[in-house]
């Protein structure tokens, strides 16, 4: 597969849920659960201890799964970057901008999405061959933000995260987003070690997504 195949299978799956975790074995457990739940889409962050072989491990659960993306997230430098794809990720997701990062994505076919918060941000990541946005933090922006950026960038492929919740997904949507990134608003359970619990959570952002699309 390459860039734009990456992209669209994670423009599809409609949500990405940021796993984060103690260690690794409560990620891998949260990332499970996730799926369970029918969210297929993941970033896991770097901030998750020795998370290249969290994600080689991932990569390697799921790689007969052509509806699961692996990804990882918190990903500041380019080292970090190159680390992640040679450990399988298919994205790459940054709080910010980061030029080499956005090179080092090129070189490799792979997604990278930097979150922006101003036009001159989103402009900068453009440039520099991005194809998907993430507006962070999403609970600052807001929907009108998105309805608002639109104008300038009628093209704009956004993800908000931050602020994502089940009872305003359909508010985003409508707000013109391309897909939605999911926090801790899905993955809280899994602090209590209640896996059960975020697969549950998950199913339901997986309905509510359903409706949601079946409508558009």
């Amino acid at each position: 597969m390459q860039k734009y195949d990456y992209l669209n299978w994670l423009i599809k799956t409609n949500c990405v849920v940021v796993v984060r975790g103690n260690d690794a074995a409560e990620a891998v457990k949260t990332v499970d659960a996730v799926i369970a739940g029918g969210i297929t889409g993941i970033e896991l962050t770097f901030t998750v201890p020795h998370a290249d072989r969290v994600l080689d491990q991932l990569s390697e659960k799921y790689g007969d799964r052509a509806d699961v993306l692996i990804g990882a997230g918190t990903v500041l430098d380019p080292a970090t970057a190159r680390l992640a794809i040679i450990a399988g990720a298919k994205f790459i997701v940054s709080p910010s901008f980061n030029a080499d990062v956005a090179k080092i994505c090129n070189l490799y076919a792979i997604p990278y999405t930097p979150g922006c918060l101003t036009p001159t941000e989103i402009q900068t990541a453009l440039e520099a061959g991005v194809d998907l946005v993430k507006i962070f933090p999403g609970s600052v922006a807001g929907p009108a933000m998105i309805k608002a950026l639109h104008g300038p960038f009628p093209q704009l492929a956004v993800m908000p995260t931050g602020g994502v919740s089940l009872n305003n997904l359909e508010t985003w949507f409508d707000a013109g987003v391309t897909l939605v990134g999911a926090g801790n608003n899905l993955t809280a359970a899994a602090k209590t070690g209640d896996y059960a619990g975020v697969t549950a959570t998950a199913k339901k952002y997986r309905a509510k997504l359903d409706a949601i699309m079946v409508s558009k």
